[in-house]
């Protein structure tokens, strides 16, 4: 099943299906797409999402990182308590969407890999950036 996981209905029905499943898609909100996939991603490198950080950072610029991703651990929490809710119901067992997110075969990233900061990724991840740029008139 190809689908973009933000909302995780696919990763539902792949687990139902017992499919695999392919992910397109930008990111996942608070990093559960490195997560999923046991990336390392360290706090002291990999500035946060909406920080105006670069990968050269200063000491509290690293403690501010440091704050907003021990933060987000609750945040996705609360944007995924509903989806979790019925992934269990549906599944009739318990499961977690980092669960769901983590089963996936392939993940095709919308990203360009000049444009990112650097960091690692594993095998099953293909970074595909410029897919959805216009041609130049």
């Amino acid at each position: 099943i190809m689908s973009d996981p933000v909302l995780p209905c696919g990763p539902i029905i792949a687990e139902h299906l017992s499919l695999p499943s392919v992910y397109f898609m930008r990111g996942l909100p608070c990093s559960l797409d490195y997560k999923a996939t046991q990336c390392p991603s360290p706090f002291s490198y990999v500035p946060r999402t909406f920080m105006s950080s670069s990968d050269h950072m200063t000491f509290m610029d690293r403690v501010k990182n440091l704050l907003i991703g021990s933060s987000e651990h609750l945040l996705c929490h609360l944007f995924y308590l509903q989806h979790e809710n019925l992934a269990s119901e549906f599944l009739h067992r318990e499961v977690t969407a980092l669960e769901l997110f983590s089963k996936a075969s392939v993940w095709l990233m919308r990203y360009d890999f000049v444009f990112e900061y650097p960091r690692p990724i594993m095998p099953n991840m293909v970074y595909i950036g410029g897919i959805n740029c216009e041609q130049k008139q």
